[in-house]
């Protein structure tokens, strides 16, 4: 096992800022009491409930939109680069299933990821990331009191990078839900498609599952979001995919924000995503819970 001790003791500090790039005339994030940041809190809360989804269209103002698309551009550099086939839960095909169950479906997955660690402090979307007022946000259209940074010193925040060619294969996330803010749009192709609450707590539903992955498309949704969009997702419960990228690069930013503090990924599935883990992971693993899904 490797195990990356390089950026492990550099601490990461907490940024300045970050309301700048946000478009406060339409989301004062700033302001709780505000009138168009109710009516945001409730469209983000409904889309939800109704649709496992929440996106709020035009998050960052136009005038930085630019700004943030080239640090992530120039971020993307470092990123790890992989493609392998994924069970949408993670894992490679279990024999001990069917042939066309889903836990021995694999699926290609083609993408590169920068993750927090490789992400300097002061860059801008350290800044979004970490902002009181942006958590606070993201809190009230969850309906939860409060919400922590994650403590995984990788995934708290990753530049997920896709080239021509690139695809997500279908998949649930480790977390309950998913933070992401989109920064460069594809010149086509790159479409988000999930099947919402296709899940739950305790009960997987495989045959659900398996229909999706035969090409059945009664329960898939389509989304195209656009740069500077900040989507709300339950990617847990949610299977769901990127398409492949027909022409140019996409690149999303993820924000790992949790309902509980100490949110740590396991050593195998990061491993498995990012080619290395830090120390810790290997630390977390002895007080890992779950929720009786699989990852």
């Amino acid at each position: 096992m490797f195990v990356d001790t390089q950026h492990q003791a550099a601490a990461i500090a907490e940024p300045r800022g970050g309301l700048s790039f946000v478009d406060l005339d339409r989301y004062p994030i700033h302001r709780a009491d505000h009138p168009s940041l109710q009516t945001a809190i409730i469209h983000a809360r409904t889309g939800l409930a109704q649709e496992g989804c929440a996106r709020l269209a035009g998050f960052i103002k136009p005038g930085a939109v630019d700004a943030l698309s080239r640090e992530t551009t120039d971020l993307s550099h470092f990123a790890l680069h992989s493609s392998t086939e994924y069970t949408p839960y993670g894992s490679g095909q279990d024999d001990r299933f069917p042939i066309k169950h889903p836990r021995r479906r694999g699926h290609l997955t083609t993408s590169g990821s920068v993750t927090r660690d490789l992400i300097p402090a002061d860059a801008l979307i350290q800044q979004i990331y970490t902002n009181p007022h942006m958590i606070n946000f993201v809190a009230a259209c969850l309906k939860t009191e409060r919400l922590h940074l994650f403590a995984d010193p990788m995934r708290g925040l990753i530049v997920n990078s896709m080239d021509e060619g690139n695809t997500l294969g279908w998949h649930f996330d480790a977390n309950e839900f998913t933070v992401s803010l989109m920064t460069r749009r594809a010149d086509r192709g790159g479409l988000f498609e999930y099947c919402p609450d296709i899940r739950r707590p305790g009960a997987e539903n495989f045959g659900a599952v398996q229909g999706v992955l035969d090409g059945q498309r009664e329960l898939v949704k389509v989304l195209d979001l656009q740069v500077g969009d900040l989507q709300i997702f339950k990617g847990r419960y949610a299977l769901h995919r990127v398409g492949k990228i027909d022409k140019g690069t996409r690149h999303t930013v993820i924000f790992g924000y949790a309902r509980e503090p100490g949110f740590i990924g396991s050593v195998a599935s990061t491993m498995k995503i990012y080619g290395r883990v830090m120390q810790g992971h290997i630390d977390a693993e002895a007080t890992r819970h779950s929720d009786g899904l699989a990852d």
